[in-house]
């Protein structure tokens, strides 16, 4: 059976690589779960299994990995020879397609305005991820109203840049908070 994000979450700060240099990092931080935003199809076994050795959790940005298409048969490959736990993507579809496959699925929104938050919401709920992944993070009243709006478990990512951000992201009543900047993944909440 495949595990409840929200069991799986110990670090409440999630590493998110977005390049090579960082991964090092990644491994030595505090951060149970990683999130992958770089990389190719020839790089992301040794990402992966480098990752999988310190006893990291691994979520792979599929939108992000260069050579990676945005197919069924991509989402099969993934699943059977990377083995992460899970993927993020902006694409409703190969949410359905992973969690056919049985990986954990991250359904990550821009939220630019109103109808973005609604629309998002929307489609998450049809397509039913595991959790949510909002950007950018620096919105506690509006993590407080997706809170309200869904069931699923939010995470807020994107210019978060200090210990406050993190706070106010999980006071608002966020899961988890990615972040790109390195000095952040040892921070204990």
């Amino acid at each position: 059976m495949k595990p409840n994000i929200i069991d799986i979450v110990q670090s409440q700060v999630i590493a998110s690589i977005k390049e090579e240099k960082d991964l090092e990092k990644a491994i030595q931080s505090n951060a149970n779960i990683v999130f992958i935003l770089t990389g190719s199809l020839i790089t992301m076994d040794g990402y992966l299994k480098k990752l999988k050795e310190a006893g990291k959790t691994t979520f792979i940005h599929i939108d992000f990995i260069d050579g990676l298409s945005n197919t069924k048969s991509a989402i099969k490959y993934i699943a059977e020879i990377w083995k992460p736990a899970g993927i993020i993507t902006t694409r409703s579809n190969l949410i359905k397609y992973a969690k056919e496959e049985g990986l954990m699925t991250i359904q990550r929104l821009f939220l630019i305005d109103r109808n973005a938050l609604v629309k998002g919401i929307d489609i998450a709920q049809n397509c039913k991820p595991d959790a949510i992944e909002v950007l950018p993070g620096l919105m506690p009243s509006v993590i407080d109203k997706l809170t309200i709006m869904t069931t699923l478990p939010i995470i807020a990512g994107g210019l978060i840049s200090n210990k406050q951000d993190i706070l106010n992201g999980l006071r608002a009543g966020a899961l988890a908070i990615s972040s790109g900047d390195p000095k952040l993944w040892n921070l204990d909440f």
